[in-house]
Parts: structure tokens; sequence; C-alpha cells
């Protein structure tokens, strides 16, 4: 017997609703992804971790894994602190936890994947995953970023960087011999 075609239509939206939240989370992991490791990249060479870097890019590929999975769990406490807090009516407090280990994070998680992509890539069943990862991210961007609240919030960004530019322009003293 088959099923109603009415019956589908509350599925359909629930699919449509999850693929798009986690596009959003995608979206936000790929906005955060590169500045992030950048700032990184820029501390990495300073003297005192340039060897830790050199380090990290020479181990050997489940080395590289463990090291990559590290951070992850290191979080786990972070996260349960800021619950914590919220349960105990901190719930700003706990707010600013979560957002905190959420950007120091994916920091630490881009930068190493940075660092030992090369070595995580000779484990086949990694490249394999993310080569499926990849595959599955890029349309899913192409959409969002195709979305009016996409580009709506690029010109919204964009406006507020000029702002940001005129003003800091108009408020820093002038450089030597100026």
């Amino acid at each position: 017997m088959p099923k109603p075609h009415w019956l589908l239509i509350p599925l359909r939206w629930l699919a449509h609703l999850g693929t798009w939240l986690l596009a959003v989370l995608v979206a936000f992991e790929e906005w955060g992804w590169e500045p992030l490791q950048r700032v990184l990249a820029r501390i990495g060479r300073w003297p005192g971790f340039r060897w830790i870097e050199g380090f990290v890019r020479s181990l050997p590929p489940w080395a590289a894994l463990a090291l990559f999975v590290l951070p992850s769990l290191t979080l786990l406490p972070i996260k349960l602190l800021a619950l914590w807090a919220m349960g105990h009516g901190h719930v700003g407090l706990g707010m600013l936890i979560i957002l905190g280990a959420k950007v120091v994070g994916t920091a630490v998680l881009a930068r190493l994947f940075t660092l030992t992509r090369p070595a995580l890539m000779q484990l086949h069943w990694f490249a394999w995953l993310y080569q499926r990862w990849v595959g599955f991210k890029e349309p899913l961007l192409v959409r969002v970023r195709a979305s009016w609240p996409w580009r709506a919030a690029r010109a919204i960004k964009r406006r507020l960087g000029t702002r940001w530019r005129v003003w800091w322009r108009g408020h820093t003293p002038p450089g030597p011999g100026a």
C-alpha cells in the first residue's frame, strides 16, 4: 500500500531544515578556518614555535592523527565547565566559554590540519573520508554562498569593513616622518 503524499511533506521540510543547519555550521567552520589558521601560522613563525611546527610536520601518519584528534578531546572538559557555569546561573559566562573554546579549537585544528595533512593523507581511509567530505561540502557551500542571506551578510561585512578602515585612519596618529 503506497504512503500518502501528505505524510512525506513534514519529512521533506525536516530534511531541508537539517541541510540548511548543516550548511550554516559548515559555512561557519569555513569562515573561521582560514583566517584563524593564518593567525596561528604567524605565531608559528616566532622563534620559539618554529621548531614545534617542524616537529609536527615530521610526524608519521598515526602520530599526526593522534595529535590532530587531541585538541578535540581537550575541549570536552572546557565545554563541561561551560555547562556547569550555565547550570549555576552564569549563562553569559558559559556561552563565552563555549564561544572561546570554539574559536580557539577551530584555530588549533585548522593549523594542525595544515601541518599534518601530508601525513594524514598517507592513511588511505583518512584520504578516502576527506575526499568524500570535500565532495559533500563544496556543493553545499556553493548553495549557501548563492543564498540571499549569505550575499546580504557579505555586503554588510564589506560596508562595516570600509567604515572601520575610515574610522581607524582618522583616529591613529601619523607615523614617523608624516
